[in-house]
């Protein structure tokens, strides 16, 4: 799997950052799933390696309007196009009802349907949102001046990696035969020989995880969300020395993230909904956050604006 940031600003988009919103696209088919989609998202994908006719699944962490008002223009340009068969949305149970009023109001009639997911119950329960043969979804309750969810995204565990030359050294003819057997099947050949496809694999491998915290002050639940994740994306809008502008608006500072990070066991952070406060003509710059997140977490990154990186 890998991520694609397309808007990594708060509050209000600037010269060099968009407002909220990521895509992660699924290495097991050519699904896109969205998270976030503040306003002018649409532009940003259509400026990245992502298509929007591959957007299946879009996640809304809460309603701010830097979170959602660029998805009625979205859904509205792809029901245009004529590419999508349907697309499942997951967030507050508000968003139906905004989402519906925009497309009415603007003569809007979408060419494909929408399933809407309420995801209060989930988080509140600890349910498992979404679930397939090969991945599977949880959101918690983040800490902020509105409801809001963080999303983790799992890939359960993958067989282990297939003995090729012990399947040749047998004598068994690669082809489909191969794929049986790495799913630890067993099969039988033409021959009458019969085989374990255990012996041919080595220990399943762990799957990857992604999780997305964005917006919220620190929190435990997005510790525990967050547990022995692979990335952990998580929002820091303030510098540690705006912290009392963090507890006041409910928004991370760059020591929470880490913290967050730290507590949690994950392996990389990546920090994202930065204020426009900070930039390179300004007393404090991005740069000077990646290096306060760094002193309690080394493994961090800086988000930007169609920043890709691996899940792994």
């Amino acid at each position: 799997m890998n991520i694609t940031f397309l808007g990594t600003s708060s509050g209000v988009p600037s010269l060099t950052r968009n407002v909220s919103s990521l895509a992660l696209k699924l290495s097991q088919s050519s699904e896109v799933w969205l998270f976030d989609c503040g306003e002018g998202t649409q532009h940003q994908i259509m400026k990245s390696n992502i298509k929007s006719s591959q957007i299946k699944k879009i996640f809304i962490t809460h309603m701010h309007g830097d979170h959602i008002y660029g998805l009625p223009g979205l859904l509205a340009t792809l029901g245009l196009s004529g590419n999508s068969k349907g697309i499942e949305i997951y967030g507050p149970s508000e968003l139906r009802s905004f989402i519906n009023s925009a497309l009415k109001s603007s003569f809007c009639k979408l060419s494909f349907p929408l399933h809407f997911v309420e995801v209060e119950n989930f988080a509140s329960e600890n349910k498992m949102l979404f679930e397939n043969n090969k991945i599977k979804v949880n959101c918690a309750c983040l800490k902020h001046k509105i409801p809001a969810y963080g999303y983790r995204v799992s890939e359960k565990d993958k067989p282990g990696i297939f003995d090729i030359k012990k399947a040749e050294s047998l004598k068994i003819a690669p082809g489909p035969i191969y794929s049986e057997l790495q799913k630890g099947k067993k099969v039988v050949l033409a021959d009458g020989r019969t085989f374990d496809g255990k012996e041919f694999c080595g220990p399943p491998r762990e799957g990857e995880s992604f999780v997305y915290c964005t917006d919220t002050i620190f929190s435990e639940s997005a510790v525990s969300l967050s547990k022995n994740a692979d990335l952990l994306v998580h929002e820091s809008t303030f510098s540690e020395e705006d912290e009392s502008m963090a507890y006041e608006k409910l928004h991370s500072t760059t020591i929470m993230a880490a913290k967050t990070a730290l507590l949690s066991n994950t392996k990389k952070l990546i920090i994202t909904h930065l204020s426009p406060r900070y930039t390179n003509k300004n007393a404090i710059t991005p740069s000077d956050l990646l290096k306060e997140a760094q002193k309690i977490f080394p493994n961090t990154q800086l988000a930007k604006d169609f920043l890709t990186a691996e899940i792994k």
